[in-house]
C-alpha cells in the first residue's frame, strides 16, 4: 500500500495508495519497540534521534491505531493531538491534503516528531519516485528547521480496523519515506510549529500552536 502523509492515503505528512500488504502475524511491529531517544552524554537537554526505521515503523504504527472520527491525522483543529501517544516520544500529524490549524499541549521533557511530507509502499520504487519530487519545510519559533531525508525503509506497522491509513487492520511489512523533524524536548511555554511539505500533486499545510506544560 502506497500511502502519502504530510498526506495522501494519510498525511501527517503522508501519502498512500493502495490496498495494505498482506498482514504479517509473525512478527512485532515497530510501533511496539520501547522508545530509544536517550540522553547524550554531556548535553542535559539533548536526545538521541530516532533511526528511521524505528520513527517511521512507530509513527505509521500510531497513525494507524485509531478509527477515522478518532484520528489525528483527520483532526482539524488539535483536540486529538493525545490520542494514541505512547512513553517517550510525542508525535504530530500532517493532514490528507488539507490546509489546518491545531492547538495542542504538549508535555515537557519528551522529544517530538512530525513528518513533513510522507509516505509508505509494498514497494520501494514508490517511495524513490516519491522522494523525487518531496520537498518541505518546518518553522519552529520563527526558526527554520532542516528535514531529515528518509529513503524507502523497510519497516512493520500495525494498524487497527476502520483507520483511515491502512483502512484494515492488522500487522504490516511496508516500506516507508519522507522528510521529518525531530526535536529535542521543548521547553515550557508556548511555541509555534508550521509545516509545509509536497511531492507531485500532494500538499500539505500545518499551523501547530503547542503549549508545553510544566515540568
Amino acid at each position: 500500500m502506497a500511502l502519502l502523509i504530510g498526506a495522501s492515503v494519510l498525511v501527517s505528512a503522508c501519502s498512500a495508495t493502495s490496498a495494505p500488504p498482506s498482514a504479517d502475524t509473525s512478527s512485532s511491529p515497530a510501533g511496539a519497540a520501547a522508545a530509544s531517544a536517550l540522553l547524550v552524554e554531556g548535553s542535559p537537554g539533548a536526545r538521541a534521534k530516532l533511526s528511521a526505521a524505528d520513527l517511521q515503523g512507530r509513527w505509521w504504527t500510531w497513525a494507524a491505531s485509531s478509527a477515522d472520527d478518532s484520528n489525528p491525522v483527520s483532526d482539524q483543529d488539535g483536540h486529538l493531538c493525545a490520542q494514541g501517544q505512547t512513553d517517550g516520544i510525542w508525535f504530530l500529524a500532517g493532514t490528507f491534503g488539507e490546509t489546518v490549524t491545531r492547538s495542542c499541549t504538549v508535555p515537557a521533557a519528551v522529544p517530538v516528531a512530525v513528518p513533513v511530507v510522507n509516505r509508505f509502499s509494498s514497494k520501494a520504487a514508490d517511495c524513490t519516485a516519491f522522494m523525487a519530487s518531496a520537498k518541505g519545510s518546518a518553522v519552529l519559533d520563527g526558526r527554520a528547521l532542516e528535514p531529515e531525508r528518509h529513503e524507502a525503509t523497510a519497516v512493520q506497522i500495525s494498524a487497527v480496523d476502520g483507520n483511515p491509513v491502512t483502512q484494515d487492520g492488522g500487522r504490516f511489512r511496508v516500506q516507508a519515506c519522507g522528510l521529518w523533524v525531530q526535536l529535542d524536548p521543548l521547553e515550557p511555554g508556548g511555541h509555534t510549529l508550521s509545516i509545509r511539505g509536497s511531492s507531485g500533486s500532494f500538499a500539505v499545510s500545518v499551523d501547530y500552536k503547542l503549549q508545553v506544560s510544566a515540568r
